[in-house]
């Protein structure tokens, strides 16, 4: 009896693998909007898919990181100049890529531009620090998706947003894990609404990886400048050196936990646009599957006392 279960379970194994593998044809035909082109996952995932064959339309935020897009790509690619928190700006884009693509409608959206803002201390920081994150984190990527919604229920097409690591754990202050768990969970309702419509959605989830957004240079800075207006108070409490001794955390963390191939983002992205039967979510990165998704699903207690571990200790708390 044990045997034949044994068989069935590396049966199952077998056909779940395989069903992996099926792949969409005829992609030379088929156009994706990327947004966050400028640099990072959203750069590669442009070239990448415009060397496929795929007919790309990549918005990027600035002039200088759309030439330079154009300059290493195909006549297929096209650049789109896109501030995604600009409503009456996605609203001319997605005007344009309607008038652009036509019938055929937009196969793929892939919600990919996002920054970090502020990571520091809940109680250094103000709503404004909040806003910027979940302005271009949420907002931005709810917009865009509402007004490219209907190019792609029309080609029964893929909507694909990068979430985050820090929209399963919020590691540290700031609004970047708040609008990556606000990501997750608009994720989860689109995905749901659109299954009447053949539309699959699927939910990136990388680790953290070497990009411009997780430079440990400029997370220090942005540190530094909140530092310098703080209390008296908080200062005491936090100790003069705190920042010093969290940057020394944070090189040790990012030495462990990098992933520097962003090429295995790409590669979720590409698996989720052109399989027949895509994921709902992808944990990219070895930190990712072996120790953030993990994490996340245990006690609330472990997940504390783990992460607390990580944290930089405090000078003198009680001095409130």
């Amino acid at each position: 009896m044990l045997l034949w279960v044994l068989v069935l379970l590396i049966l199952c194994g077998f056909l779940w693998n395989y069903k992996r593998q099926l792949k969409i044809t005829d992609i030379t035909d088929k156009y994706i909007f990327i947004t966050g082109c400028d640099s990072g996952f959203g750069n590669l995932a442009a070239r990448t898919f415009d060397k496929k064959g795929f007919r790309v339309i990549a918005a990027c935020l600035t002039e200088s990181g759309s030439t330079a897009l154009k300059a290493e790509t195909s006549e297929r690619l096209h650049t789109v100049l896109l501030d995604v928190t600009n409503a009456e700006h996605v609203k001319r884009t997605a005007q344009w890529v309607k008038n652009h693509v036509g019938e055929k409608g937009l196969w793929g959206l892939i919600n990919n531009a996002g920054v970090v803002g502020v990571l520091a201390p809940t109680d250094w920081l103000t709503v404004e620090d909040y806003r910027e994150p979940i302005e271009v984190n949420l907002f931005g990527l709810i917009s865009v998706t509402l007004n490219m919604l209907p190019l792609v229920k029309k080609a029964r097409g893929r909507v694909i947003n990068v979430s985050s690591i820090g929209g399963r754990l919020a590691v540290s202050g700031g609004g970047y894990s708040p609008s990556k768990y606000a990501v997750e969970g608009f994720n989860d309702c689109l995905r749901r609404d659109m299954k009447a419509f053949g539309v699959h959605v699927s939910c990136i989830e990388p680790g953290l990886f070497k990009t411009e957004l997780s430079d440990p240079v400029k997370t220090t800075e942005r540190k530094l400048a909140i530092w310098k207006h703080l209390s008296p108070d908080i200062k005491q409490q936090y100790g003069e050196d705190y920042i010093e001794k969290s940057l020394s955390k944070l090189k040790v963390n990012t030495t462990y936990f990098f992933n520097v191939d962003l090429s295995l983002v790409v590669e979720c992205m590409d698996h989720a646009l052109t399989s027949l039967f895509p994921k709902t979510r992808y944990a990219v990165g070895k930190d990712a599957k072996t120790f953030w998704i993990p994490l996340s699903h245990m006690p609330t207690v472990l997940q504390d006392f783990l992460l607390l571990k990580q944290k930089t200790q405090l000078a003198n708390p009680k001095a409130v």
